[in-house]
């Protein structure tokens, strides 16, 4: 019987193991999924710079009594671009958003919001990522639905979709609505 050598088996061996964690981290069932240690609880620090003429929100702005959105947002993503037509169509339905653009160029930022329309209610820079870090982002976009006391019922990684909406963010918005606070 012929041997086997082990020079052979190994990388046979580590590849297959590879495969099955590739397998497994591809396979979970949502990897967009992060955890928020602010759910349910009050919203990070509102440290913003205006953004040319436009007007920033405050934290007294997060608890005015209605559920919002905050969007973190820059010119320079892409998928920030892809996720704007649906912002734009939320606030046309009423729901107020308000923008975060970060660590971006304000003459950039305001060439975004000309060509595309501006979704936002109210809109601040940050330019050092400092509010991003306060509210524990991973990047843009990332958008969070706030209560009407200022607290944060939800998290969302990525850019919302059409079928994100329907799934992830009207849910969050009519559960924080739900909290005893007028619904945009």
């Amino acid at each position: 019987m012929a041997r086997i050598s082990p020079l052979v088996v190994l990388p046979v061996g580590l590849f297959a193991g590879l495969a099955v964690l590739f397998y497994w981290g591809m396979s979970r069932k949502d990897p967009e999924a992060l955890p928020s240690m602010f759910i349910g609880k009050p919203a990070g620090a509102v440290e913003l710079t205006p953004l040319g003429d436009l007007k920033p929100f405050t934290e007294g702005d997060l608890k005015d009594g209605k559920v919002k959105i905050v969007n973190f947002w820059a010119s320079w993503c892409a998928p920030c671009r892809a996720e704007h037509p649906n912002l734009k169509a939320l606030a046309a339905e009423g729901v107020t958003i308000y923008g975060v653009n970060y660590k971006d160029r304000p003459d950039d930022a305001l060439a975004f919001l000309a060509e595309l329309g501006s979704p936002y209610a109210l809109t601040g820079a940050d330019p050092t990522g400092r509010m991003g870090i306060d509210w524990g982002t991973y990047g843009v976009p990332e958008s969070f639905v706030i209560d009407g006391q200022g607290r944060v019922v939800m998290r969302y990684a990525g850019p919302i979709t059409e079928p994100t909406v329907a799934s992830d963010i009207r849910p969050a918005l009519a559960k924080a609505a739900g909290q005893g606070v007028a619904a945009p």
